[in-house]
């Protein structure tokens, strides 16, 4: 009986750690673009936006990640006006929330080794730019234009590559160095 009073208080105690942590992503995802605000090129090639939403996803769990990265766009869209809201702040909200919930699955089910931080990193940031080509594309046909694949691939790769070596430098660095301080919470 006592121990799953401690059971208890320790998943409790492990829920408020994720709450917090999800919080602080979110406060990271808010703030993060104005450093890149004052040239938005820029910010649309190294996606800020991206990592705390990724983090957030291989800390936290899928869960926590996907709303993370759901309202983030959002959130800021409103406070900011940046993004725009529509198609802007609407497609990216369907591709970070595929960012944060495919990091916290995919490190979940990958085996505990530093390669397969890598590959669930990649493996994430795949479905993240699939989705944002298929939301895209609706939002193309809802607007009555259209969203070739050239666009596609300028906009998913050639552009985001800056970005995407930054996510692969930084994500892994950070996720291995949270390992290591016992601060992974997604169980």
């Amino acid at each position: 009986m006592k121990n799953t009073a401690v059971f208890a208080m320790d998943a409790a105690a492990v829920r408020l750690r994720k709450l917090t942590y999800a919080a602080l992503y979110l406060a990271i995802a808010l703030v993060l673009p104005f450093l890149t605000g004052q040239i938005p090129e820029i910010g649309r090639m190294l996606s800020p936006m991206h990592i705390p939403v990724l983090l957030c996803g291989f800390v936290c769990g899928w869960p926590w990640g996907l709303v993370v990265g759901l309202i983030a766009p959002l959130l800021r869209s409103i406070l900011f006006g940046m993004p725009a809201m529509y198609p802007d702040a609407v497609v990216m909200c369907f591709e970070l929330a595929t960012y944060g919930a495919c990091a916290g699955i995919f490190y979940r089910l990958l085996p505990r080794k530093n390669v397969f931080i890598y590959v669930a990193l990649v493996l994430s940031m795949t479905a993240g730019r699939l989705v944002w080509g298929a939301a895209r594309f609706v939002a193309a046909g809802l607007a009555g234009s259209s969203f070739p694949l050239e666009a596609f691939l300028a906009g998913a790769l050639f552009t985001a590559m800056p970005g995407i070596i930054l996510h692969l430098v930084l994500i892994p660095v950070l996720v291995m160095a949270l390992q290591r301080a016992g601060q992974i919470f997604n169980e």
